[in-house]
């Protein structure tokens, strides 16, 4: 059986046909200085020229079958010329470099597709279930959703799931490509694959096997490396025209100059092998290189179109803002109290509240110290305007301008905080107690830090217009917007408006990125030339649906993903340039004569390779994304940029 297995793996191994081939050529070349052994010395070079050759007859061979005209066809009717016509060593170094041709090509999309074998690897073979009180260990997929799974240090996470108890740190590099441990607690959300660097948590499943974030991570970068790029797209028509065209030129020279060998070698010299592998390893690394990072990339359409985005339209709540209300202004005008006893009555009125703005009210209270336990002795909602509550015997207002001209409450002094307030792009509400007017709260969805950063790398690189499409009101739209430095802002708008902001945007010649929650925001994501779903970790649909998934709730990926796709398209285009250079100047020397079947032959193979080291500097990743500040990122930008735009 090991035999067995041994000779499997033998076959398998992607360099045994060249290294089989190689040391029958060298062992040909030293059999020729041996007086007498030309007959031997010839059957040994095409025996290598066998061995090399029959994957590549049969690939051809197939390829026909399919009515498929291919490179491997050219080679065959080549290598299989020139043992007829007596160049066995011909025959022999053609077959042997395209073999080593394709060798490099498995190697590299083996190595581009690293980023996907590491997602793999990760994904975790076994899991400790709590089962009847008992700690169980069973396979990862053998775990019911509802079950509780129990990590502990160093352990991987088997699940998707919710902390029920306990705390701990996790790497969620595999899912995200956060690089930091985050902290884990109660009510925390935790994924398959992450792997705990402290603590012990119990974990409720609630994604198990091929339904966790990371199957669903492994399955989309799956299907996209596979996806053609509209430039491989174009390569294969092209394919499909230029290989004919080189058998018909071959044939009417050799039937014009009766040379069948330089008929032969015109064959040889015009497989275009590096244009052939040129734009998969680009689209491939690329693609790998934004799995590391948590970008899910759907195919290489989406990363070409990418590369040609000119604006972007942000939604605002969750997507520039945090999508939480917090408290932002606490003003005290009734001078026989301070900040303490505005935002004490005002939280322990809202007590009794359903409204969203209760929360950060009460949150700050009780983080300033505040006892705000208990409930109103009474709570008497006023839609769109507050709340009127009786708290020990206090009668309490809280809300706007009009619920305190409703309750005989004196507004002199507060009609100008309240509006100056509200400019600021904050929702303010004015309290008072017993009919005497005490003060003003105010609350806002904070501005995420990172965003003024974001818009300002995108602008960094290339992208002209960032705009913000939201349904809030002008005043906030605006606040937040001279915060970020966005470029428009269009608000008040309803999810049938958010598309139409896009398509006019597409109608003025922009290709547009939208970015968004994809819930009100689907009409506007689907219409979009690029739709990015961000901070989707976990969220299968998003994962499948987007055409550009950040795992992570990090606003610098969106800029990382526009740089990414630049770089890649810039590597495409100097890889197709590379190719049809070589190719042309082959050409011209078969034609006007001084290059030979082996010497064109071997130029190709360098050829392949620089391709191939081309694009594998798409799977480092650069140093202005490593680097906090934009203009790294505009130097990187530029520099890519004007490669491509040479080549």
């Amino acid at each position: 059986m090991d035999e067995v297995r041994t000779r499997w793996q033998w076959r398998q191994w992607r360099w045994s046909v060249p290294l089989v081939s190689g040391l029958l050529i060298a062992a040909s070349l030293a059999s020729a200085r041996v007086p007498g052994a030309g007959l031997a010395s010839d059957l040994l070079m095409v025996a290598a020229a066998v061995v090399a050759g029959a994957g590549i007859v049969r690939q051809a061979a197939r390829a026909l079958t399919a009515r498929v005209v291919g490179i491997d066809l050219l080679v065959s009717v080549a290598a299989i010329g020139a043992v007829i016509i007596g160049e066995h060593w011909e025959a022999a170094a053609v077959t042997f470099l395209f073999a080593v041709g394709h060798a490099l090509e498995s190697a590299t999309l083996t190595r581009t597709r690293s980023a996907l074998a590491e997602l793999v690897a990760v994904a975790p073979d076994v899991a400790v279930v709590l089962r009847d009180g008992e700690q169980v260990e069973v396979h990862a997929a053998a775990v019911a959703a509802g079950e509780t799974v129990l990590v502990k240090n160093g352990a991987q996470v088997p699940v998707d799931g919710v902390v029920l108890s306990g705390n701990g740190a996790l790497d969620e590099a595999a899912i995200t490509g956060e690089s930091m441990p985050v902290e884990k607690a109660e009510g925390d959300r935790v994924f398959a694959g992450t792997v705990s660097h402290g603590g012990f948590l119990q974990v409720r499943a609630t994604g198990v096997g091929a339904d966790t974030t990371l199957a669903r991570i492994i399955h989309r970068v799956e299907e996209a490396q596979d996806a053609k790029a509209r430039t491989a797209a174009f390569m294969d028509r092209f394919s499909a025209w230029y290989t004919p065209g080189i058998i018909a030129s071959a044939l009417v020279l050799g039937l014009a100059t009766g040379d069948v060998v330089l008929a032969l070698t015109l064959l040889v010299i015009g497989c275009p092998g590096a244009l052939v592998i040129s734009i998969p390893v680009a689209v491939v690394a690329g693609i790998g290189r934004g799995a590391r990072d948590g970008i899910l990339i759907k195919g290489g359409e989406f990363l070409e179109t990418s590369a040609r985005i000119d604006a972007v339209a942000l939604d605002k709540t969750g997507t520039l803002t945090e999508g939480r209300p917090h408290l932002t202004d606490v003003v005290v005008l009734d001078p026989a109290r301070d900040r303490d006893d505005v935002l004490g009555w005002a939280a322990r009125a809202e007590a009794g509240s359903e409204h969203p703005l209760a929360r950060p009210i009460i949150e700050a209270a009780r983080a300033a110290g505040l006892d705000v336990t208990g409930l109103p002795d009474s709570t008497e909602p006023v839609p769109g305007r507050g709340i009127v509550a009786t708290v020990d015997g206090h009668r309490v207002v809280v809300g706007n301008l009009a619920l305190l001209r409703a309750q005989d409450v004196a507004v002199a002094d507060v009609e100008t905080t309240l509006d100056s307030l509200a400019a600021a792009g904050r929702t303010p509400m004015a309290v008072a107690v017993d009919g005497v007017l005490a003060g003003v709260v105010a609350v806002a969805d904070r501005v995420r830090p990172d965003a003024e950063q974001m818009v300002r790398d995108l602008h960094a690189v290339g992208v002209r217009r960032v705009v913000m499409l939201t349904g809030d009101t002008r005043q906030v739209a605006e606040a937040v917007a001279a915060q970020v430095g966005v470029d428009e802002v269009r608000a008040g708008l309803l999810p049938e408006d958010k598309l139409a902001a896009v398509r006019d945007l597409q109608s003025r010649g922009h290709v547009v990125a939208m970015v968004g929650d994809g819930v009100n925001d689907a009409p506007a994501l689907a219409t979009a030339d690029i739709g990015v779903a961000m901070g989707v970790a976990g969220t299968g649909v998003a994962i499948e649906t987007a055409d550009i998934a950040l795992m992570a709730d990090d606003l610098a990926k969106l800029p990382q993903s526009v740089r990414l796709a630049r770089r890649t398209v810039a590597v495409m285009r100097q890889n197709i340039a590379i190719a049809l250079a070589t190719v042309a100047a082959l050409l011209a020397g078969v034609l006007f004569g001084g290059v030979t079947m082996a010497v064109g032959m071997l130029v190709h193979e360098v050829s392949v390779l620089v391709v191939i080291a081309n694009a594998m500097r798409l799977l480092r990743r650069p140093a202005a994304t490593r680097s906090t500040g934009a203009g790294g990122d505009a130097a990187a930008y530029e520099m890519e940029r004007t490669v491509g735009a040479r080549a």
